[in-house]
């Protein structure tokens, strides 16, 4: 296959130790762009797929050698950071042969994406919450936007023959709220005792008046568990929650596997969020790209996340945070009395030491590879760089220009 170079970017590789860079293939989508890359570790451009859309944000390769890539549209309600609104696969000849976009509700599709074994689509969209909904929930006049509240909602998306796609399976935030402002209203309750629930009223990150309420930004799927994983960026956390609940069971409190419907069966990063911890215990800041740690990879069955470390105390500073969740036999998650879900600490974390100069302020991931490495990327400067389980660096490449994350096809 003939290959040729991606632009003029500034390639640059580190060989420091013995260790190598796991073999594979590179896939990326630029921010700016409508061209998703194909690389090889040595920067040659194996493949492109090209769109009519900018990265909307995240691209996939399929078994069939074409990507399924986010891409940005303009919807029904006018996004933020993130913003994506259409769904396509697409081959590397450029064809589109298939695609998806969000028509049965007002929102809009954002971020990430995860294909299922069965072939469907987890999708993250922003569902438009008006004015007269949120106070009803409690929400704050002050916290709501004149756009009303963009909450956050997981949708599973079967794919049609005839293209499209038919939503089989819902989760909303929207239907696991806690509120302690008024106990005339539903919901109401402190939520440092009902953990399980989101505070309809913590902006984390967020802004009085800021219509982007949770901006998750990555989803993640454990076929073993039949759970899903998400990064909530404005509250500094990760969330699990049940994937084998019905539709039904999801906007409930009982039902699926672990007996909780759809309210969170984990969360962790910063217990403040839900009243059981202050600042002091928050370990995540903004924080994007959770996934669990593959079988029969070093530290399977953990979570990596690139930690972007915006608003810490001692500085802003990047890290990425590997760690294990204190589970039951069963799957489910150790939740104590009073006290926050654990760990209190990762197992593993790099750098070590804290690094100044080593930071991404959005954007960004890190993916653990079968030899125990690490691919990192620092989304904002597009570079992509490998290191090893003692940190030390394997591999680089400068693409120069944001990038949301690189993903390594392992050979």
């Amino acid at each position: 296959m003939m290959y040729r170079s991606i632009f003029c970017c500034l390639l640059s590789f580190a060989l420091v130790t013995a260790a190598e860079p796991a073999p594979g293939l590179n896939l990326f989508s630029p921010t700016s762009e409508t061209t998703t890359y194909l690389m090889d570790n040595d920067g040659n451009n194996v493949a492109t797929y090209e769109s009519e859309y900018r990265a909307g944000l995240i691209a996939y390769l399929l078994d069939n050698g074409n990507v399924l890539r986010a891409g940005r549209k303009d919807g029904p309600i006018e996004g933020g950071g993130g913003s994506g609104g259409i769904v396509e696969e697409i081959t590397s000849d450029g064809e589109v042969v298939w695609s998806y976009e969000l028509t049965e509700f007002v929102g809009l599709l954002h971020h990430d994406i995860e294909v299922l074994p069965n072939g469907n689509i987890l999708m993250i969209a922003w569902e438009l919450i008006d004015e007269e909904t949120a106070l009803a929930a409690g929400r704050l006049a002050n916290n709501v936007g004149s756009g009303g509240v963009w909450a956050d909602t997981v949708i599973e998306v079967a794919r049609l023959p005839e293209g499209g796609g038919e939503i089989v399976w819902q989760w909303r935030i929207w239907d696991h709220l806690v509120q302690n402002t008024d106990a005339s209203l539903p919901n109401y309750g402190e939520p440092s005792d009902n953990p399980r629930r989101i505070d309809v009223n913590y902006l984390g990150s967020g802004r009085p008046g800021q219509e982007d309420w949770n901006h998750t930004n990555s989803v993640d799927y454990n076929e073993t568990l039949d759970q899903v994983l998400l990064s909530v960026h404005n509250f500094s956390e990760i969330w699990i929650i049940d994937h084998s609940t019905s539709t039904r069971e999801a906007a409930g409190r009982r039902g699926g596997r672990y007996n909780v419907g759809g309210d969170l069966l984990y969360r962790w990063g910063n217990p403040e969020a839900y009243g059981r911890g202050d600042s002091d215990d928050q370990i995540l800041f903004v924080q994007h790209d959770a996934r669990w740690i593959p079988d029969g990879f070093p530290g399977a069955g953990n979570i990596l996340v690139f930690n972007n470390g915006a608003g810490r105390s001692d500085g802003d500073y990047s890290t990425v945070e590997e760690l294990t969740p204190v589970q039951r036999a069963d799957g489910g998650y150790v939740l104590p009395n009073n006290r926050p879900f654990g760990p209190r600490d990762v197992v593993w974390r790099f750098p070590e030491v804290p690094d100044p100069s080593f930071f991404a302020s959005h954007v960004s991931g890190a993916q653990r590879l079968s030899n125990g490495n690490t691919l990192i990327t620092n989304g904002p400067s597009g570079i992509f760089f490998e290191v090893d389980a003692d940190g030390n660096e394997v591999w680089r490449y400068d693409y120069g220009r944001s990038v949301f994350r690189v993903e390594r096809i392992e050979d």
